[in-house]
């Protein structure tokens, strides 16, 4: 590096971004891919981030906050209507507002509400990001491109910049976080350098269990799955160099109907989100984890208030 960008000239900055798109538009992997580990979930049903998961990525330069926000859509339950609060509160206190757009799709009904949402909110610089940019040839691209730059005119808001990306190739990631560093405000750290997420561990081994138990689940479950981690104990009586995490977590759905899709034929499906969610618990937290998963009906959970706030949202 040459002395004209000695930290005595440039400024370390540090802020907060979030990625915004219709579900699937490629958010969660995106923020994978520029953390470096997996943080957020990521899974190919809508709606199943449901906390602000938070990755962080430390540049010399700057640190990066990646604030994920679940899915702007249009609520039609008491939860629907709680995580659209949620998002608009987020895009107003963000420094940053990545846009995602899938390349292979053209701009839908789904994109434009979006847009027009962001519309809405004029100080914070919004960029426009294509994803998936390997599925498509360079000419479906450009048409993308200027159907983006369309949008924004129409709405009349201006597109900080609109860069292609493919997290799965890692093309263009580290463009994308070089972009967004300069629009974050002068400022050190805000969470120290070994730090990939702020979630306490517990929302996160749930978020984990969550994604287990969605893979592979008919169509009908995706927003009846909420998981609790009641505790996670260290095992007494182990040696210090085998330490063991004991984890309780209960699995709730809203209907008794939909117990022995979870659990499976002799319980096989729930060992099985088990076995999966274990190995990325274990890598999560670097310990040997017993995972003790129970499955319960909380009925309507996502319709009344008290089973909301008690699943914690």
């Amino acid at each position: 590096m040459d002395s004209a960008a000695s930290p005595s000239q440039a400024p370390h900055r540090a802020g907060f971004a979030c990625f915004v798109g219709r579900p699937n538009a490629g958010k969660s992997t995106l923020t994978n891919a520029l953390v470096g580990t997996k943080v957020a979930i990521t899974s190919n049903r809508p709606q199943t981030t449901r906390h602000t998961v938070r990755g962080i990525v430390h540049r010399p330069d700057a640190q990066l906050v990646l604030v994920d926000t679940p899915g702007l859509h249009k609520p039609r339950t008491l939860l629907g209507e709680r995580l659209n609060d949620v998002v608009r509160t987020t895009w107003a206190e963000v420094d940053v507002i990545g846009f995602c757009l899938p390349a292979d799709q053209k701009l839908g009904p789904g994109d434009k509400f979006i847009a027009k949402e962001l519309a809405g909110i004029k100080k914070t610089p919004k960029i426009a990001i294509v994803t998936k940019t390997d599925l498509v040839d360079s000419k479906q691209l450009a048409e993308q491109l200027i159907a983006i730059d369309q949008l924004a005119v129409e709405l009349g808001f201006e597109w900080q910049t609109i860069v292609p990306v493919s997290a799965v190739g890692d093309k263009q990631v580290s463009l994308l976080a070089d972009l967004i560093a300069p629009l974050l405000p002068e400022s050190p750290p805000l969470y120290p350098e070994g730090d990939l997420t702020d979630e306490p561990e517990m929302v996160m081994v749930a978020e984990l269990i969550r994604e287990a138990a969605l893979e592979g689940v008919r169509d009908e479950l995706p927003h009846s799955i909420a998981v609790v981690v009641e505790e996670m104990i260290p095992r007494e009586d182990r040696p210090e160099n085998k330490p063991l995490l004991d984890i309780h977590a209960n699995v709730y759905i809203e209907r008794p109907s939909q117990k022995g899709i979870i659990i499976g034929p002799k319980g096989a499906r729930l060992k099985e989100v088990g076995m999966k969610s274990r190995k990325h618990i274990e890598a999560l937290l670097g310990t040997p984890v017993y995972l003790d998963l129970h499955v319960k009906v909380a009925k309507d959970w996502q319709r009344d208030p008290k089973q909301l706030r008690k699943l914690g949202f």
